[in-house]
């Protein structure tokens, strides 16, 4: 398990981990006054640093002491289970062995953070994500969680989080920095507006500044308007 990618469990202190502190902050600020509980994080292109994103999010979550379902919705690049090591017996068995999320859920990963991981590639994930067996999974565990945080494919390149973008009650783009073009972060929002999703924001990463140790990511995260904040 890589240090690195959980950053926010092994270095609390970091600015990077204060960054994901500030959006775990205003994401329950955006869910006030409305039931904000399944949660979709998506990109527009691969690598862009959205299992990452999703998975320290989830870490800061558990640290607030909220009750976090971590799902490895990218079923046709799953990297959770090789990011926390864990056995891949996940999501996809559920549909193929006719069993109940509960049985695949792995739990106490780091504090109240639990995971479901994909399961073994399936022919037709497109299908599945958008079933209505998937939503009785979802909903199975619905109580046991103060939020479901899904890890989706790139919007640009399958079809999958806009066809999910509305079963959810949210969105959450995660853009890299100098990766993606205007074009394709406007046709990504496109995309999923046309399926309905409520887009809670965007987190821009992967921008490097100047510091003495490294370089850690810059982002914005709001409904309406951009916030920018430097880590120093």
């Amino acid at each position: 398990m890589a240090e690195i990618d959980f950053i926010t469990q092994y270095d609390s202190r970091s600015p990077i981990s204060e960054a994901y502190r500030s959006i775990r902050t205003n994401l329950q600020f955006s869910g006030a006054g409305q039931d904000l509980k399944a949660v979709a994080f998506t990109s527009v292109l691969p690598n862009e640093g959205k299992s990452t994103t999703v998975a320290n999010l989830a870490i800061v979550m558990g640290q607030d002491n909220k009750k976090v379902l971590l799902i490895d919705c990218d079923l046709r690049k799953p990297v959770l289970h090789r990011r926390f090591e864990l056995p891949n017996k996940g999501l996809t068995n559920c549909f193929a062995e006719n069993i109940p999320l509960h049985q695949v859920i792995q739990k106490n990963i780091f504090p109240n953070l639990d995971i479901v991981t994909s399961g073994p590639i399936p022919p037709n994930p497109a299908e599945l994500l958008g079933s209505s067996r998937m939503m009785d999974l979802l909903e199975e565990v619905d109580e046991d969680y103060d939020y479901i945080f899904l890890d989706m494919p790139p919007v640009l390149v399958v079809t999958d989080a806009a066809i999910m973008g509305s079963k959810v009650d949210g969105v959450v783009l995660v853009l890299a920095s100098g990766e993606v073009s205007p074009e394709e972060a406007r046709q990504a929002k496109s995309l999923l507006e046309k399926g309905k999703a409520n887009i809670l924001g965007v987190v821009l990463n992967k921008m490097p500044y100047t510091h003495r140790h490294s370089h850690y990511y810059y982002y914005y995260y709001d409904q309406d308007h951009v916030k920018h904040k430097h880590h120093k």
